[in-house]
């Protein structure tokens, strides 16, 4: 609630802000044309603004590259078909050394077109931020569970040591306050799935808090796609009793049934929407708060504003860490009582 509040908070402030300087930059259209100093004056204090909103969306948003600080910018692949011109691969330092233009390739907001024709289809199968990301998570997991799987090895019998000692409680917590009770006797055909997705949604979630990162699992069409495999997993697994529900619930009288199938559908549909905004939103919304919070010192340019950033911003980002484990656990559970409803054998009462 706390959270909700101080964002709509903010997003009020930005937005008084916002239409404060289009106010501004509306007024400075009006100004005759002898006054010439006072629009360049006037041109020049704009120049200076900071850009909020701007700051923000730049960070949240996929690019193709990955800027880690101002100036500093590693370029990505970019890899683009076109029917006219085929395959072609190339670094992202090209657009940004030639103002967003490479060879018949232009770049406008981060959408790649052709200068010669606009409205031909650009595929664009680039490694952009989001992407290096998913594929950096990756690393560190395997990296990370293969070291887990050879202290399970090497300390068959005995205590826990090293890295195992520090995962084995969170995966033996996952299989046996969640996966186990939510899925009933099969779950350990389900484990490694449960599993895989708490530590996936948890380390991309840990590494968006950090200077620079990219905002994985703040991108709706990750969070859309983690959503659809369990979607898909419950609707291949289901039993007969789960589809029989749907179908033909019990009790149900047969004028009703068209009513009930639209409901139905309706439930089945709002599953993976509700894993997915649910995710989205609160890891989004969590970035937005923490960029808001620094962007204030370098909207006011004061000591005192700076002090109160970063205390507010210390705990807001101990608070987005416990948010991290929080969405991790609850895509999990749900998912696992997702698919548990979908295998449960009927019973007779």
């Amino acid at each position: 609630m706390f959270k909700k509040l101080l964002l709509t908070v903010l997003l009020s402030v930005f937005s008084i802000s916002f239409l404060s300087a289009q106010h501004d930059e509306e007024a400075s259209h009006e100004v005759v044309s002898g006054n010439e100093d006072f629009v360049e004056r006037h041109e020049e204090h704009a120049e200076e603004a900071f850009d909020m909103g701007g700051m923000i969306m730049h960070h949240i948003l996929d690019e193709h590259g990955w800027e880690f600080a101002h100036g500093f910018k590693i370029p990505l692949p970019i890899i683009v078909y076109t029917a006219q011109n085929g395959l072609d691969i190339f670094s992202s330092a090209r657009f940004d050394e030639n103002n967003g233009e490479y060879g018949d390739y232009v770049m406008h907001h981060e959408k790649i077109s052709l200068k010669s024709d606009h409205h031909a289809t650009v595929w664009d199968f680039s490694i952009t931020k989001n992407v290096a990301s998913l594929l950096l998570s990756a690393v560190i997991l395997i990296l990370i569970f293969t070291a887990v799987a050879k202290g399970y090895k090497k300390n068959a019998g005995k205590a826990p040591s090293g890295i195992q000692s520090f995962f084995e409680p969170v995966i033996t917590t996952i299989r046996d306050e969640v996966v186990k009770p939510s899925i009933g006797p099969k779950y350990e055909a389900y484990l490694p799935y449960m599993l895989t997705l708490f530590f996936f949604i948890l380390i991309n979630n840990l590494i968006g808090l950090t200077p620079g990162a990219a905002n994985l699992t703040g991108n709706i069409a990750v969070t859309l796609v983690l959503a659809l495999i369990t979607f898909v997993m419950v609707h291949f697994k289901a039993n007969k009793n789960y589809w029989m529900h749907i179908v033909k619930p019990p009790g149900v009288p047969g004028w009703l049934l068209p009513l009930f199938w639209i409901i139905e559908i309706i439930g089945v549909l709002m599953k993976p929407a509700s894993l997915t905004i649910r995710l989205f939103a609160n890891i989004t919304g969590g970035h937005i708060i923490l960029l808001s919070f620094i962007g204030l010192v370098f909207m006011f340019k004061s000591y005192a504003v700076g002090g109160g950033v970063w205390a507010i911003g210390t705990f807001m980002s101990l608070i987005e860490i416990l948010v991290a484990f929080i969405q991790a656990y609850i895509f999990t559970l749900l998912s696992s009582m997702y698919i548990g409803g979908a295998i449960e054998e009927h019973h007779d009462h």
